[in-house]
């Protein structure tokens, strides 16, 4: 057998062979490693095996990351952001309204709720803040939304019987190939909220659509929901829509936090103000 230089030299450290002792324990079952796990970068293997505990959820990320092409990073963040937990989740009325299996794809589509860390913003944070926001790092923005998004335009103006009219937010989508109308909401979620957005899939539906797409979606996306009021507000909605959370930073990076000044110097630089 050769000695521990030759094996690290060989690529073979102690740490390597560890993995894989570890990688042929976890996937026993070959199919899986033809099927998933073996079309994946080594590193990408490690991070399930390291990160993750259980076999379903080491195969649902593994099969997300062949999917949609993850770099390794990209699937620590999914790991990290807990993907599994959140995907299908939002509150829709798909399978109601539309036809399957275009629902169904709908339905896994849509997350809740959606983390907007990345945008460095607190919980209060206004509309148009987290929209802009939002825009700005559209791409961590669509890497959240989700494979097959594709952005269109930011307050997409309509004219509707001489009266003017923006949507927040407007994607399209690939698969699904229909537009996505979001809307953002910095409170809670209320009824009122899905005629609005009923207004804006109508227009985009006659306006934007084309014979060659499928219904426009609708998301509103608001600060908290009550799951109850939720599905009783979309009970009678003849249009697809879905409700979900988003989640901002709960408080400051530490790092940020050191940069801005501190309440005992704020009130020494206002009493210096009144003395002037």
């Amino acid at each position: 057998m050769p000695d521990a230089h030759v094996r690290a030299r060989e690529g073979f450290s102690r740490s390597n062979l560890m993995y894989m002792r570890a990688f042929a324990q976890a996937w026993q079952d070959e199919s899986i490693v033809q099927q998933a796990v073996g079309q994946l970068p080594w590193g990408h293997n490690v991070v399930l095996l390291t990160q993750l505990k259980e076999p379903t959820e080491r195969l649902f990320y593994a099969q997300k990351a062949i999917e949609h092409n993850w770099s390794r990073n990209v699937m620590v963040m999914q790991i990290e952001t807990r993907l599994i937990e959140r995907q299908g989740k939002a509150i829709t009325n798909f399978e109601l309204r539309l036809p399957k299996p275009q629902s169904d794809l709908a339905i896994e589509s849509l997350k809740d709720p959606y983390r907007f860390d990345f945008l460095m913003l607190t919980d209060q944070a206004q509309e148009r803040e987290i929209e802009n926001a939002l825009v700005k790092h559209v791409t961590a923005f669509l890497l959240e939304l989700g494979a097959g998004f594709a952005f269109v335009g930011q307050q997409v103006h309509l004219e509707v019987g001489g009266d003017d009219f923006f949507i927040d937010l407007l994607f399209y989508h690939l698969k699904l190939r229909c537009y996505i109308v979001i809307e953002l909401k910095t409170g809670d979620f209320k009824p009122e909220h899905l005629g609005q957005l009923g207004f804006y899939l109508t227009a985009v539906d006659r306006q934007i659509k084309t014979e060659h797409d499928t219904a426009t979606i609708g998301l509103l996306l608001c600060k908290n929901k009550n799951k109850v009021v939720a599905e009783y507000a979309l009970g009678d909605k003849s249009q697809p829509m879905g409700i979900a959370e988003y989640k901002l930073m709960e408080s400051l990076p530490t790092n940020l936090q050191a940069q801005l000044p501190s309440i005992e110097e704020i009130e020494r630089e206002l009493e210096g103000l009144s003395r002037d």
